[in-house]
Formats: structure tokens, sequence, C-alpha cells
């Protein structure tokens, strides 16, 4: 039996890894954040790697979800406060319809680029358990900070995490 079930799991990864050409690699923190295309509600392109030099903070969200609109607000602050040549923030649409996101965001005169990611195929590169989650990305392109759950962005502590980033 242990020698049937060994097979059958060496089979299923040989097969895994023939089909898929590798092992998809999910974004850690510490490594090179993966890199994506997407293109927001406005039409405009956004790519991670034309974006160095720069600290960037992703967060992925959705309408349906209390938390996420809930911590908008404060991220918008921090959209509106922190310096646009040093820092970009970029709101990641999960599982949701772009014009309901662009309705919400436009009641709360929130002014956070709204990427689309259709398939899903950027939340499952960052490892996407849920939303909200929130990623940090220095200026060289290192993830530094994963965050699982609504944060308050425009607290003390977080506006600080932020600037040191910056400032480096």
């Amino acid at each position: 039996m242990r020698k049937t079930s060994l097979f059958i799991l060496v089979c299923c990864v040989s097969f895994f890894i023939v089909g898929c050409g590798e092992i998809p690699t999910i974004a850690e923190v510490g490594k090179p954040a993966p890199d994506f295309t997407l293109v927001d509600t406005k039409g405009k392109k956004w790519t991670l790697s034309q974006l160095k030099n720069q600290v960037v903070f992703v967060n992925f969200w959705a309408t349906w979800c209390p938390p996420c609109r809930e911590e908008m607000p404060s991220m918008q602050k921090v959209h509106t406060y922190l310096p646009k040549e040093k820092f970009k923030m970029l709101s990641i649409l999960n599982n949701d319809n772009p014009a309901l996101a662009d309705s919400f965001c436009a009641k709360l005169g929130v002014t956070i680029p709204i990427l689309n990611d259709p398939n899903g195929i950027v939340g499952k590169a960052y490892g996407l358990t849920g939303v909200p989650e929130t990623f940090i990305i220095d200026k060289q392109g290192v993830l530094r900070e994963k965050f699982i759950g609504p944060a308050q962005w425009d607290s003390p502590g977080y506006l600080q995490m932020l600037a040191n980033y910056i400032s480096k």
C-alpha cells in the first residue's frame, strides 16, 4: 500500500512538472516581487518592473469585502500624503466588477489606480489567500512586507514603515 501511494505521488508530481514546465513560484518576502502588467479601469497599463526606484504598495481588494471598503479611506490618505515620485499605490481588484469598483471609489473620492486582474493570475503569483492583502515592494523590486487583513494605513506606525522604505 505504501509503495503504491508513493508511486502515485511521484507520478502526479512528475506529470505536474512535465505538464506545466516548472513548479510555479509564489511571492516570498525577501525575494524579488513577481512582475506583472495589468490595465487599470481608466485604460492605463501598469507594469511593476517599470516602477523601480519607487516603493510600491500593492493592495488586493474587492467591493463585496467589508474590511476592504473600511480600509480604503486610510489608503487614500496615504496615497495623497506620500510623494508620488517615490511612492506608488496600486489597488488590484480581485474577483469583482471594475464598474462597481469605479463607482465605489468615486463616491469616496478615492483616486488610487484600480487595476483589474480578471483571471486572478497576479493574485495567484502573490499567493493570495483572500482579501484584503497588501504587499510592500522596495525600490529594488524586492517584496519586503505582506499584510493579511485590513489595516489603518494612515496610522503613525504604518506611515513610519513606508517612510523608512522611501528613505532607503
